[in-house]
């Protein structure tokens, strides 16, 4: 049995939340190794629906969970969802749920900088959540931050809260707003620490600990790997590493532990916020694919860009990530189409490439090469056999293998848990 790292192939929003929750059912712990509270996973077990931002799909299951310190805590609403989940009858403890001392926290301060750079009417938009993430990923970085241990030491935390806040006023100042005192940060802090430490711990720790016991670990990464700060769309781009290879660094093992990566990607394509989408359809095709996918956001509600699947993208994060299967979801979302479009290469300054360059002109400037398919009228929503599936389906489903070098290993016909089909077993290949 192997640990499977669940990482997204596109830019966030491919159903990983059900498929976590599928293979959390096989694993025995639960890792979120990136990200926050930016990227919201939905869960519907029974018909009863659960919406996570920030804590492990895992703990739905009663599954050992652990945020690692690769993730950034808002503990505000760290304490806020245990209780929603709590009200939903989820048992949530400090035995069951693990969150890493060391990962950093998430400020009022990080929030309104965010906001207040993303309301600019001069300078780039990057089209965040406004929820923190970037600023706080910033302070991680400049080894200002103030970590979930440090809620357990009061007595230095106001010299912590006092060098953040030098960094932080000085900014302030150069935007014309009022400076935080530093007070204001420690009672923030002290109306919630009550709440995070008890779940406080050493996860690379008890992940060592796990694995020499054999337990299989499923690391659930958030967004997708388009979104990754080195691989993605820059600089459209999230605040932290995506790809697969963050799991490691992000719970605190070696990248020996990650034994099967799973890429987690939709049959069309999404996006939400600002920056490049070759394939975007802005016509009646991308509005039949927003609404039969109901494709808002669970975070922001924001709605969603949407186009035909991208190949040529798939495949180079197939590559970065080192994905050994993927997970192809909501193919049923294309039922009813006449036909079917595929992006398998672009065409930039005359010439045929194979993938996405790493520039803004470049990103900016390609213009996708479609293959069209027959689409199907028979319905493949619910599928849970091969034999269930609409020929043309089927015949959809392997182009898109050959296309990225990668093969489906399992495929999702609706948001319901049981509607899946395995190919391979992750924690088995």
């Amino acid at each position: 049995m192997g640990n499977v790292v669940v990482v997204g192939s596109q830019w966030g929003d491919e159903g990983k939340g059900k498929i976590v929750d599928w293979l959390s059912d096989r694993a025995d712990v639960v890792v979120r190794y990136q990200g926050g509270h930016n990227a919201g996973h939905t869960l519907v077990i029974d018909g009863k629906v659960y919406k996570l931002s920030l804590l492990p799909s895992g703990l739905v299951q009663g599954k050992k969970s652990i945020i690692g310190n690769g993730v950034v805590v808002d503990p505000h609403h760290f304490v806020a969802e245990v209780k929603k989940l709590q009200d939903q009858g989820v048992e949530i403890n400090p035995e069951i749920l693990t969150v890493a001392e060391n990962a950093p926290l998430i400020l009022s301060v990080h929030r309104e900088l965010d906001a207040i750079r993303e309301g600019q009417n001069a300078g780039l938009k990057i089209g965040t959540t406004k929820r923190g993430i970037g600023p706080a990923y910033e302070d991680k970085v400049g080894r200002r931050a103030i970590r979930v241990m440090d809620l357990g030491e009061p007595d230095a935390l106001m010299e912590k809260i006092e060098r953040l806040l030098l960094h932080h006023n000085a900014l302030r100042r150069g935007m014309g707003i009022k400076e935080i005192n530093p007070q204001t940060i420690v009672d923030e802090l002290n109306e919630v620490a009550a709440g995070i430490l008890p779940f406080m711990g050493k996860s690379w720790s008890l992940l060592a600990q796990y694995m020499a016991e054999g337990k299989r670990i499923l690391f659930e990464g958030a967004q997708g790997a388009l979104l990754d700060n080195d691989h993605g769309t820059y600089p459209f781009v999230t605040s932290s590493n995506v790809v697969a290879g963050q799991a490691a660094a992000g719970a605190g093992v070696g990248p020996g532990a990650l034994n099967y990566v799973l890429g987690i990607t939709k049959a069309y394509t999404t996006r939400v916020g600002e920056g490049p989408f070759p394939t975007e359809q802005e016509n009646e095709t991308g509005k039949f694919l927003g609404e039969k996918g109901h494709e808002f956001g669970v975070v922001t509600g924001r709605k969603r860009r949407c186009g035909w699947f991208d190949a040529v993208l798939v495949a180079q994060m197939v590559k970065t990530s080192g994905i050994n299967g993927i997970a192809l979801t909501k193919l049923d979302v294309l039922d009813g189409l006449d036909e079917i479009k595929v992006c398998v290469a672009y065409e930039y300054k005359g010439k045929r490439i194979d993938y996405l360059p790493a520039s803004m002109a470049g990103q900016a400037g390609v213009t996708p090469v479609y293959e069209t398919y027959e689409g199907w009228k028979e319905i493949s929503a619910g599928a849970r056999r091969w034999a269930d599936l609409p020929a043309q389906a089927i015949k959809y489903v392997r182009r898109i293998e050959e296309l990225i070098g990668s093969p489906v290993a399992l495929l999702s016909t609706s948001p319901e848990r049981l509607d899946t089909i395995m190919v391979i077993d992750p924690f088995q290949a």
